[in-house]
């Protein structure tokens, strides 16, 4: 998904932006690895090979909690099940093709290679708090066809196995061990739709919180989605209370319907009771994505009508200044017209703040590497 976004005010229409491939097109899955396994299967996993199931856990704390970067590197093994292990269930091939730094360092983006010559992007922040957030890819592209994203502008190639997701995170783990630090905070806000990838995007976050492991808080998790109702229905059913992220982008049907082509499914009424019925059901707060485009959703109507929509919902509002994509007429409004529209906003009783800006001169939106990247390959 992220907000990249490529549309101007007259709004580009879909089939001009992005090439979906059909959903049904044979693709190449990546092969069964040690991070797509639970802990309950990596414990079976070692039974039915005569082991005793000890070697599952010493294997999980290394991988997740002492972050080696394969099971040749989990000294607590005898050498032969470590090369049982690096055979029969091996690391993802995530590739690293490009790394790229912005803001004095603090921000680093990375273009992984997949198995199948795919390419996905993932980011690191992080901030003089204290705070480390990864933003990982749950897809390779995206079907979802939002005429301001530019993932989509190359199309949806197939969704990320579990270890794929896993290993973007791991990446970015064992960078900040070797500074000191260790991650706080995960977004599913990277290319594609998380909850259109739910089996994957789920497990990958069972086994970030598995107690044996990392022990990763769910609260400290989010995932983003551009309305999947029936999904988000789904989404308060889990038992960990990880928090959810709706990209909104507009206050009405029309306009949105314009800009997502997802809302023609579930309009906005839709979308908005099945958020009402999840807060209500989990007690959490969700987060609207609001990104804002010069001359199209950044007024201050919008603004009133984006405030009337969501008044007294358990809610926050994050707007998000149009990220610049080369060769696209779209811009974000001026800081003038940003501070109007939040203040707006928030005289209807909604919180909102506006998103920093973080990675602007290495493209750090996802799909614009990609799409930099397949240009020159």
């Amino acid at each position: 998904m992220g907000y990249n976004r490529c549309m101007n005010a007259e709004i580009i229409s879909p089939p001009a932006l992005a090439t979906v491939r059909p959903l049904t097109a044979r693709v190449q899955k990546p092969p069964v690895g040690l991070l797509d396994l639970n802990l309950s299967e990596l414990r079976e996993w070692f039974r039915e090979r005569g082991h005793p199931e000890y070697r599952a856990t010493q294997v999980w704390k290394a991988v997740y909690r002492d972050l080696v970067a394969g099971p040749e590197h989990i000294t607590t093994l005898p050498k032969t099940l470590r090369e049982l292990l690096a055979e029969q269930l091996p690391m993802p091939r995530l590739k690293p093709i490009r790394t790229w730094d912005a803001d004095g360092g603090e921000t680093r983006k990375a273009l992984f290679q997949l198995h199948d010559g795919k390419a996905v992007e993932s980011v690191l922040m992080r901030y003089e708090d204290g705070r480390a957030t990864v933003c990982v890819s749950s897809q390779a592209g995206c079907a979802m066809g939002c005429v301001f994203c530019a993932t989509g502008l190359g199309g949806f190639d197939r969704n990320l196995s579990t270890g794929e997701i896993l290993g973007q995170i791991l990446y970015f783990a064992r960078e900040l061990k070797t500074t000191g630090r260790k991650l706080t905070n995960i977004v599913y806000m990277g290319m594609g739709e998380p909850l259109a990838n739910p089996r994957a995007v789920w497990r990958s976050i069972e086994s970030l919180h598995e107690p044996q492991g990392m022990d990763f808080s769910p609260r400290r998790i989010t995932v983003s989605t551009v309305g999947l109702v029936p999904q988000i229905r789904k989404f308060a059913e889990h038992e960990l209370p990880v928090n959810l992220a709706i990209s909104l982008h507009a206050p009405d049907d029309e306009l949105r319907s314009r800009l997502m082509p997802v809302n023609d499914r579930w309009p906005i009424s839709e979308l908005i009771e099945a958020v009402r019925e999840h807060t209500e059901r989990s007690g959490r707060r969700v987060s609207f994505e609001y990104a804002l485009i010069a001359d199209s959703n950044s007024s201050v109507e919008h603004a009133r009508a984006l405030g009337r929509l969501l008044h007294g919902m358990l809610c926050h509002v994050n707007l998000i200044p149009l990220n610049n994509v080369p060769g696209s007429p779209l811009k974000p409004p001026t800081a003038e017209e940003i501070r109007a529209f939040r203040d707006e906003v928030a005289r209807a009783g909604v919180p909102c703040t506006v998103r920093l800006e973080r990675g602007a001169d290495i493209l750090a939106a996802c799909g614009q590497l990609r799409i930099e990247h397949t240009k020159a390959s």
